[in-house]
């Protein structure tokens, strides 16, 4: 075939070509199909692809790391306005009368619990309440449930019967949240036959802790009087000699004669030193064993203290109330879980203080002695735990306050706890109170 034909019949195949593309429709950039996207973008093509991202701009700053919001700790809620009174009926038998209201704008559910000591049963009981006799506790109680409406009092009221007759009784009463393990408030009263005196105070004994004391000042006082007579008369005894060689007296003055300078005698040296010597061991020694005995008794590993530095220690049971150096406590109920492993005893406690000062006081320092004279301090967690998360260790008690809290001991094993000890601060002298 000549040349120029083949020339021809390219260029004619090149001409039909660009009209076929001229012939074709332009499609708007929304309408073109998603492969031939992703082919021009250089993404793989399964699937439905997605425009690739676009790449930051090196000049921009970067953008700050999100601050990450801090966790509140949710506060506990407000407790019900409810208080508790409690008075001793004048009746032959024992008896009480209860007042429980509930100050606040809305219904509040609780429920009431009157302890009752051993050897006391309840005879008569006001309507809706009951005697029930608490797990790991040989005392009995008797319990109400109610529904306070908003600004009510709501007045309750038992009869007693008593093994020891004419003895007085005390039976604290609580008024717990619906759960029955929150206090709202507590109070106590003794009932007294009438007639009968009153008790005689723990503190009221309180001086005889003190002997040893009075008998060093005592014989502090004795020496340094056996002192001033001797000086007082060694001053006098010279004056009363020149008095006595004057002779009788003239209506003409005598001329002085002259006297020798009247020598003072001084005690021998080889009584001197013992004497002092023996003063002061004698005070050493005292001092020394007041400090020891002091320091002894606010051992944190000793047994129930009788004594320290700070306040007098009083002794007492459920419902009494009992002043230390601080703080009054009373500890209203005592209740144990029941099992044979590690469980836990809640304290129902009211803590009063009584100084112009706001006061603190910790956990380690309160005690639950055993039978075997073993003892565990707070547990604090499960303390926390029982007051709704609330530390109440962390903050100290304002002036003048009264709270009503649990506190939570950590028992092994099946024995429960036979007293316990409370304080308000390391030199304090405590408390003691006898539970069931």
């Amino acid at each position: 075939m000549p040349a120029s034909t083949r020339h021809h019949r390219a260029l004619a195949a090149i001409v039909h070509c660009v009209g076929l593309l001229t012939a074709l429709p332009v499609l708007p950039a929304a309408t073109v199909p998603d492969t031939l996207t992703a082919t021009a973008t250089g993404a793989p093509t399964a699937g439905r692809l997605q425009p690739a991202a676009a790449a930051p701009d090196p000049s921009m700053p970067a953008a700050p790391p999100a601050v990450p919001t801090p966790t509140r700790v949710a506060s506990p809620a407000a407790r019900p306005k409810v208080s508790v009174r409690v008075a001793p009926e004048q009746s032959a038998a024992p008896g009480y009368r209860i007042e429980v209201r509930n100050a606040g704008r809305t219904p509040v559910e609780t429920t009431v619990r009157q302890e009752l000591p051993q050897g006391v049963s309840a005879t008569t009981v006001s309507d809706g309440g009951r005697v029930v006799r608490p797990g790991g506790s040989p005392a009995t109680e008797v319990t109400w449930r109610l529904k306070l409406p908003p600004g009510s009092t709501t007045t309750l009221g038992t009869s007693l019967t008593t093994t020891a007759s004419r003895q007085p009784v005390t039976a604290p009463t609580c008024a717990f949240a619906s759960d029955g393990r929150q206090p709202y408030d507590c109070a106590s009263a003794t009932w007294t036959a009438p007639g009968m005196a009153a008790s005689q105070s723990p503190e009221s004994t309180g001086w005889r802790r003190q002997t040893p004391a009075l008998l060093v000042a005592g014989t502090a006082l004795l020496v340094l009087g056996v002192v001033g007579l001797l000086t007082w008369r060694r001053r006098r005894r010279p004056v009363a000699a020149a008095l006595a060689s004057d002779g009788p007296g003239t209506i003409y003055p005598r001329p002085a004669a002259p006297r020798p300078p009247a020598r003072r005698r001084k005690p021998p040296v080889w009584i001197v030193v013992p004497v002092a010597a023996m003063v002061l061991a004698g005070t050493a020694g005292a001092a020394a064993w007041s400090a020891t005995r002091r320091v002894t008794a606010i051992d944190t590993d000793s047994q129930p203290t009788s004594g320290a530095w700070k306040g007098t220690g009083a002794s007492g049971m459920l419902g009494m109330p009992l002043r230390e150096d601080a703080f009054e406590f009373t500890v209203y109920r005592m209740t144990c879980e029941p099992g044979r492993g590690a469980r836990q005893c809640q304290a129902t406690v009211g803590v009063r203080n009584l100084t112009p000062e706001h006061q603190s006081w910790h956990g380690k320092l309160q005690r639950a002695y055993l039978a075997n004279g073993n003892w565990v301090t707070t547990d604090e967690p499960a303390t926390r735990q029982a007051n709704q998360g609330r530390d109440v260790f962390a903050d100290p008690v304002a002036a003048g306050s009264r709270v009503v809290l649990p506190l939570v001991f950590t028992i092994n094993g099946r024995e429960a706890p036979q007293r316990l000890e409370l304080r308000s601060g390391v030199f304090s002298a405590g408390v003691r109170v006898d539970v069931p």
